[in-house]
């Protein structure tokens, strides 16, 4: 696509033909806070490295983040621990489902990736012994990466999923009994919790996504992650981002891409854009229908991906 320009009537021309795939997926409903989404909504917005950002539908309308928030995580650990982090969390494809807690005892309390809910409390865990306000610095970064200094997290949304958090609370208990938790739990979930309960928009998340297009480099001209750690993080985002369905999503989409049952999904063009796609109607699976078949429509129309 020599025109980035032709990016708007892209969005539109994908916005039409997935309009009848937004009521075939069903919001979360383990999550009370999510279970009322409506999954009519749609929205899509493509960021340009320059932070250019355009976007169609629902573009603009905050939602809740969820499982997309452990990208940014996961890269500010990266760069505060560097390759150690990698001693606590694989990088495997899990073939479970995301919150399962069967893989931990074969493995020493070691999670697969640091996508599935396992691995990205163990991320969370580095993140608040390297900062010790792991909420508070993923929230720092992400008003200044989007350029929305209004951006927060949803106290209700947190507290929902503290009160149906048990399981999170089993993987964090297990993994410490393994050593694999540094922190108090109770404290590692407070933070996991509100990390997962804020609120953004597509515009937002495009464009706070945008230092992995650039390589590693920051919307302010500053590096986060060297080159290779960017490469690392695009590489497992395309390998675990998207639960036990990446496979399918690498398939069909071709970019490395983060999942959240809120119905976001952000997917990278290393070198080009960045995207994120929302509508809250979920796959058996815990993606997007709308937002994956968007994705999936957006690179077939463009050639915009990494094959």
């Amino acid at each position: 696509m020599s025109d980035t320009h032709s990016f708007r009537p892209v969005l539109d021309r994908i916005a039409e033909e997935i309009a009848g795939l937004t009521e075939r997926g069903r919001p979360a409903d383990y999550i009370p806070a999510l279970a009322a989404g409506d999954p009519a909504r749609f929205g899509m917005a493509v960021a340009e490295l320059d932070g250019t950002v355009y976007g169609v539908g629902d573009w603009r309308h905050p939602f809740s983040t969820q499982s997309v928030t452990k990208v940014f995580t996961l890269a500010l650990a990266l760069a505060g621990e560097g390759d150690a982090l990698w001693a606590h969390v694989g990088r495997e494809p899990s073939g479970d489902p995301f919150n399962s807690l069967v893989q931990l005892e074969y493995e020493n309390g070691i999670p697969r990736n640091p996508f599935i809910n396992a691995g990205a409390l163990v991320v969370t865990d580095r993140l608040q012994r390297l900062t010790g306000d792991a909420s508070g610095s993923l929230l720092d970064f992400l008003r200044a990466e989007s350029g929305n200094p209004g951006l927060d997290f949803d106290p209700g949304v947190a507290g929902s999923e503290a009160a149906h958090g048990d399981r999170n609370a089993a993987l964090a208990h297990f993994m410490a009994s393994y050593g694999n938790i540094t922190g108090p739990v109770p404290d590692l979930l407070r933070e996991y919790f509100r990390q997962c309960s804020l609120e953004a928009s597509c515009a937002d998340l495009a464009l706070a996504t945008g230092f992995l297009a650039r390589h590693g480099i920051r919307a302010d001209g500053s590096r986060l992650l060297t080159r290779s750690q960017a490469k690392q993080v695009n590489a497992v985002m395309l390998t675990c981002g998207t639960y036990d369905a990446a496979g399918d999503f690498a398939y069909r989409v071709g970019l490395p891409g983060k999942s959240g049952v809120g119905g976001a999904v952000v997917a990278v063009v290393p070198g080009r854009c960045t995207l994120c796609v929302w509508s809250p109607g979920l796959d058996s699976r815990g993606n997007s229908v709308a937002g994956v078949a968007a994705l999936d429509r957006f690179t077939t129309i463009t050639g915009l991906s990494i094959f």
